[in-house]
């Protein structure tokens, strides 16, 4: 899965991370993919709520040690 644009929110807690995504979705065009790197274990469930909020797809979630991995369509 070919993201359009990356974030690195390592080390930035909440609500830091959703409030780079929403800036960074409101530049891309409908239907192309953003990733969120964070270390925020609460970003999990941020961005689920996020998505729910804001209509983007969450397409993906994964983690790795001490990473959080967030993929968002764009609405």
């Amino acid at each position: 899965m070919e993201a359009s644009k990356e974030l690195d929110t390592r080390g930035l807690n909440c609500p830091l991370p959703i409030l780079k995504a929403k800036k960074a979705l409101a530049d891309m065009g409908s239907g192309q993919l953003l990733r969120v790197v964070s270390t925020d274990p609460g970003s999990v469930r941020d961005f689920q709520a996020f998505a729910r909020q804001t209509g983007n797809e969450l397409v993906e979630q994964t983690s790795g040690g001490s990473e959080f991995v967030h993929v968002l369509r764009r609405r």
